[in-house]
């Protein structure tokens, strides 16, 4: 689509500009690089939101399961973050793990790209979207979890997961 968008833009400024010589084309040719520059730049930025439905997180866990997308936040009404409870469908799993593909789980969002203010005024924000798998009491599925994990988890009482982690951020 991209390279589409910049043909369409480059045909349309030959066809106005066609017959007036090589100085205006050249002039036309820059202001559409910049426009196509930030064209580019738009749609580098990722847009940071709640986990909501559909969306595709990552397991940091050793249950077994790789990739889950949500199905439901259990609380709130716009989506989860950081701390929130969801309801997911396992989508990527290893063969001989606890948990099967298309099996639906619990999970605790650990990570999550939308920032989040602290009391301190700093905010934190991850790279990626990640959870850990709950079991029905409320217990991690999984012996270990892989990467940070904020101090926020303290405030929702998931102590477990924090006694879990490699590093608390």
């Amino acid at each position: 689509m991209a390279a589409r968008f910049a043909s369409r833009l480059s045909h349309v400024g030959r066809s106005v500009l066609g017959g007036l010589g090589n100085f205006s084309s050249g002039s036309l040719r820059t202001s559409l690089d910049c426009t196509w520059n930030n064209f580019l730049s738009q749609q580098q930025q990722q847009q940071r939101t709640f986990i909501q439905m559909r969306t595709v997180l990552k397991v940091v866990d050793n249950s077994g399961a790789k990739k889950v997308m949500c199905i439901q936040a259990k609380k709130g009404k716009k989506g989860a973050r950081l701390g929130d409870t969801i309801v997911a469908s396992v989508k990527e799993a290893h063969p001989n793990g606890k948990v099967k593909k298309g099996e639906v789980v619990y999970g605790v969002v650990v990570r999550a790209a939308m920032q989040r203010g602290r009391c301190d005024g700093s905010e934190v924000r991850f790279d990626d979207n990640a959870v850990v798998l709950l079991d029905k009491q409320g217990q991690p599925r999984g012996t270990r979890v892989f990467g940070p994990v904020p101090h926020e988890l303290r405030k929702k009482k998931h102590l477990k997961i924090l006694t879990l982690a490699e590093h608390i951020a």
